[in-house]
């Protein structure tokens, strides 16, 4: 995907929906100087060249009874028969249906897949990780990190 030339008024228009995504095109036109119009039309162009992603409401995990965040360092096994699909394939694919999973990324060095799972407690995590993760055909090894406080937590790309 190519890289989006952002002038400062779409910076400025970014901003205010990263902090905001409610905010109105009137409130954000007011703040950088522009009619709700304008506002309106960046943002469209904005939302056409793939820079906005998608709208979005952030829940507070342990407002709904998930108070355990786990980091988990994955590595996946490097050797498959040739009628068999790929490990990276079948775990991608895998990962894609585990609720607990929030995000997953490839990681380059050791590990090949860092997951942060998102669960209600201890016995959750327990069943996840015995009972999914490590009964993957695709998974070697894990090693796991548990967050004790969240010193910073942002979505804001930034700009």
């Amino acid at each position: 995907m190519a890289t989006y030339a952002l002038d400062k008024l779409d910076q400025a228009i970014l901003r205010r929906l990263q902090d905001n995504g409610r905010e109105t095109y009137d409130v954000i036109g007011d703040r950088v100087g522009l009619s709700a119009s304008a506002v309106l039309r960046r943002v469209k162009r904005l939302e056409e060249a793939g820079v906005i992603d998608r709208y979005v409401a952030l829940v507070r995990p342990e407002a709904i009874g998930l108070g355990l965040t786990a980091y988990i360092n994955v590595r996946l096994e490097k050797h498959t028969e040739s009628h068999k699909r790929n490990p990276m394939d079948l775990f991608r694919a895998s990962v894609q249906t585990w609720h607990e999973v929030v995000e997953c990324v490839a990681l380059t060095g050791e590990m090949d897949y860092l997951l942060r799972v998102v669960v209600s407690d201890m016995a959750h995590y327990s069943r996840f990780i015995m009972d999914t993760l490590l009964k993957h055909p695709s998974v070697q090894d894990c090693k796991s990190s548990f967050v004790l406080d969240r010193v910073k937590a942002t979505t804001a790309m930034p700009i």
